[in-house]
């Protein structure tokens, strides 16, 4: 993808969605069930969309919430449902509508007081917390919704359901709900119940809660706070005005810590916002352009730190080296976690996505420690981090979560804030930088060049793709037993951390690999590749890669 010319650059009037105009489509466009693109759809991250284009309407939420309250009913969740919500303009519009279905359903919503908002990990960790000592038959058990379409634009919307376990709600779930709800779209919303929002509100079933207390509170649980404290580790934060934008200041009273925030702006424009590589507004913490406005601070603190809008996600700026690729970050965080967490037992696994860097599994191989390579989604370490098999899972889109330090669950969904602190964490332990440490690895493993492609893609072939890797991917098929010089060593199409299949093909060799996959919810096909020979070998790595691709659709 080119970069656009004013990647980087503040936004201008322009580019600025029109809110009043957004919010009046929201209540007043309806969606057409038979067309695809406004059909209820769940991708890994629950449902996203705009309501321009009407895939993000009130009349798709209340069919999605009153689907989930179906959900719980029949798998029998009986308790409340914490609610969570960030910053775009479309959620706080479907926040009421929300809580006026839960409301009708007559289910208890815990929300937080004073009208704050709450971000994804927040609602994970209370989930979790709160069905901690819950393991009786017949307990009432507590879920959540967090209302949130994460670091897209402006004007999109977005909602998804963590169940009991805090955690990305699991594929069957969520075909489950969305099959539901596009059948109340299909009948006009025959059986959804709902009271008014000020009838609702007038009921005990909407009840205020200091979430952020009790997850502020906790976080010496996950993160030495003291180490940080007591070598005065000066963090510059950029909350990208997200949901956890409030939270960094309690943060810094708790446990006195110097952090500065260079931009306190909550704006649901976002106007304040740097253009993305597209030109467009876009909060994506892994993005050096969206980043533009931390990064100018980068020789101001010994650690900046930015979140996107519901701090699932985490962008870590190191002094003169700036923003650090995630997947490098992921790898430096990983050698510290085992290094540094001496309650961690020696069998737990480092959990990882078949995309993320190779980086990750030198380091688990040069530690001893179990690797679990599991196909793209969060979901797929959620059984590993709520039964504490798993010491960390992590993507390579600056994703992650880990343990407590005593080796118990702290959350099963990412945590922005956790992957921050822990930046802090090894600088103030270290006295090195993350960026410092990632070149030490370099010295000692080598260098990775890693690249991801994305490209359109017609149904026709996506469908043909799909239909290929469910049978036997040979190098036959791929027209060749090497890739960009080396042996082919590995064809994978189910993940070997758990045999799921991984929606795509991964080819591997000595010194890199490549992984193709369609998206999961847009006309895209993602290609992704890493060698630990050079920036060239690696452009010939993925030249070929794309000709294997061709020639598999050709067959």
């Amino acid at each position: 993808m080119a970069i656009d010319k004013r990647a980087g650059l503040a936004a201008a009037q322009m580019d600025l969605v029109n809110i009043p105009k957004l919010m009046s489509h929201y209540y007043r466009l309806s969606p057409d069930v038979n067309i695809d693109s406004q059909r209820v759809s769940f991708g890994t991250s629950g449902h996203r969309g705009c309501a321009f284009a009407k895939s993000f309407n009130e009349k798709h939420i209340l069919a999605i919430v009153q689907a989930v309250v179906d959900y719980r009913q029949q798998a029998e969740i009986t308790g409340p449902m914490l609610v969570g919500i960030d910053t775009h303009a479309l959620s706080q519009a479907a926040f009421v509508t929300t809580l006026e279905v839960l409301s009708g359903n007559a289910v208890t919503a815990r929300v937080a007081a004073h009208d704050e908002f709450t971000p994804t990990p927040v609602i994970s960790h209370g989930i979790v917390r709160a069905n901690r000592a819950k393991s009786k038959p017949g307990a009432a058990l507590t879920d959540g919704l967090i209302i949130t379409p994460s670091h897209n634009p402006p004007q999109d919307g977005g909602i998804k359901y963590n169940p009991p376990h805090g955690g990305p709600a699991e594929g069957e779930i969520t075909a489950w709900i969305e099959a539901r709800a596009n059948q109340y779209l299909a009948k006009q919303l025959e059986g959804v119940k709902r009271l008014t929002y000020a009838l609702a509100t007038n009921t005990s079933l909407i009840q205020p809660v200091d979430f952020m207390t009790a997850y502020v509170d906790s976080l010496d649980d996950v993160i030495d706070m003291q180490a940080i404290s007591r070598a005065g580790v000066r963090i510059g934060v950029d909350p990208l005005g997200g949901a956890g934008i409030h939270y960094w200041d309690k943060i810094a009273k708790r446990y006195q810590l110097d952090i500065t925030l260079v931009n306190d702006k909550v704006d649901p424009s976002f106007s304040f916002m740097p253009l993305d590589k597209d030109g467009k507004i876009r909060m994506d913490c892994s993005s050096p352009y969206a980043m533009a406005g931390l990064l100018a601070h980068q020789h101001e603190f010994d650690i900046c730190v930015g979140n996107d809008p519901d701090y699932d996600r985490h962008g870590i700026v190191c002094p003169s080296t700036g923003l650090m690729n995630p997947n490098h970050f992921l790898a430096v965080a990983i050698e510290y976690l085992l290094t540094h967490r001496p309650q961690w037992a020696d069998s737990l696994a480092i959990g990882k996505t078949l995309v993320s860097s190779a980086m990750i599994d030198k380091v688990c191989l040069e530690l001893g420690r179990p690797l679990c390579e599991v196909p793209v989604g969060f979901k797929w370490f959620v059984d590993g981090l709520s039964e504490s098999t798993l010491a960390f899972g992590g993507e390579e889109s600056a994703g992650a979560a880990f343990l407590q330090r005593d080796g118990r669950t702290w959350c099963s969904d990412k945590d922005g804030f956790i992957m921050a602190l822990l930046a802090a964490e090894i600088v103030a332990v270290t006295g090195q930088t993350p960026a410092q440490r990632y070149q030490q690895m370099v010295e000692r493993h080598g260098e990775s060049f890693y690249q991801r492609i994305d490209s359109p893609v017609t149904p026709k072939r996506k469908a043909k793709f799909n239909q290929l890797i469910t049978q036997s991917v040979t190098c036959e098929l791929l027209g060749s037993d090497t890739l960009a010089g080396d042996a082919i060593t590995a064809i994978l199409t189910y993940a070997p951390g758990n045999q799921a299949p991984i929606g795509g093909v991964k080819v591997v060799t000595a010194n890199g690999w490549f992984a193709a996959r369609p998206s999961g919810t847009e006309a895209l096909f993602k290609l992704y590749g890493e060698s630990f020979v050079s920036a060239e070998h690696l452009e010939q790595l993925l030249a070929q890669a794309q000709l294997m691709i061709e020639t598999m659709l050709s067959a």
